[in-house]
């Protein structure tokens, strides 16, 4: 299987590892060479304040390494007004950055966020594309609309409150952290809600995806598999299902079917990707440092942006733009 990315962006060295799947969710693990110097997302970088609605404050305290923020990263806190970034950006060690697009996801709660007792998460797929649309635009009630369909198409309550699901449903969401393992040397991932690719999360090395895992798995990709329908969840399940397994007599035939079974799902998996019409129409550089490039990618089915230095990948949040 190969890596869907934009033309011209080089992948050498990256692999795909064996397919796991969760209910509507599977996963393929990504493996490749690792880009040092940059800031890992929870640990090198700080929602440092909120100047006013809209307008929200990042700090990378390293050192030294330059903070890639991830694409739409939001704050969550207790008592205060959640935000979502629209877009990607580079900050310097020990510098500090303020996003005036940013956006409001809670719509009627006030209070502004801090540094205390934060945790962070990455928008829903279904309003990634929305966002993006959205960056450079300075209005911070800009995706209450978009969060109020989203959480009506789902049988929520029509507002512009995305903790309806990130919060409410928190305990449900976290369990894809549970059953998709997240592996040693792994650092980017595909993501396929049924059979569709629904996002492919690239980082520079292993310690940065870590950091990222449970607000990827959880929250950008767990509620599109969440609420599949039923009949799509229990097909998944009975794809997956050991029914193989317990009619095994012996442990050779268990090992034997277990290997069956992996194969299988890892043909139907290379078959979906080779099915996802993601070829971009346009890769626009956005900002540069040093010798990193930031683009936004967009085309009919996916977009996102990565992030390049010459032609090589050292960044990718590329997401379906419909699903």
């Amino acid at each position: 299987m190969n890596l869907p990315v934009p033309a011209g962006v080089d992948t050498t060295g990256y692999r795909l590892g064996p397919p796991q799947r969760a209910g509507a969710l599977t996963m393929v693990p990504v493996f490749g060479p690792s880009y040092p110097g940059i800031a890992p997302p929870r640990s090198g970088l700080k929602l440092s304040r909120v100047v006013t609605y809209g307008q929200v404050e990042l700090t990378n305290p390293s050192p030294s390494g330059v903070a890639i923020v991830p694409l739409h990263v939001g704050y969550i806190q207790d008592a205060a007004q959640n935000h979502a970034l629209c877009r990607s950006a580079f900050i310097a060690a020990g510098q500090t950055l303020r996003f005036d697009d940013a956006c409001c996801v809670q719509e009627s709660q006030g209070g502004y966020l801090s540094e205390r007792d934060q945790w962070f998460f990455i928008l829903p797929v279904e309003l990634r594309a929305a966002a993006l649309g959205l960056r450079g635009t300075n209005q911070y009630s800009k995706l209450w609309a978009d969060i109020a369909r989203f959480n009506g198409r789902h049988g929520l309550p029509a507002r512009g409150h995305l903790e309806q699901v990130l919060t409410r449903k928190r305990a449900v969401l976290t369990q894809y952290q549970s059953r998709l393992e997240l592996l040693d040397g792994q650092l980017g991932a595909l993501f396929f809600v049924g059979d569709t690719l629904a996002g492919v999360e690239i980082a520079p090395d292993p310690v940065y995806f870590a950091e990222v895992w449970m607000a990827l798995v959880c929250f950008a990709y767990g509620p599109a598999a969440w609420f599949a329908s039923a009949s799509a969840a229990a097909a998944a399940a009975a794809a997956a299902g050991p029914g193989a397994v317990c009619e095994a007599g012996s442990l050779d035939d268990i090992r034997a079917a277990l290997h069956r079974r992996r194969r299988s799902v890892a043909e139907e998996v290379s078959d979906w990707l080779s099915r996802a019409a993601w070829q971009p129409d346009s890769v626009i550089e956005d900002e540069r440092y040093l010798d990193l490039r930031l683009s936004t990618v967009s085309g009919p089915a996916a977009a996102g942006q990565v992030v390049t230095d010459g032609s090589r990948l050292v960044y990718a949040s590329l997401f379906a733009t419909a699903l």
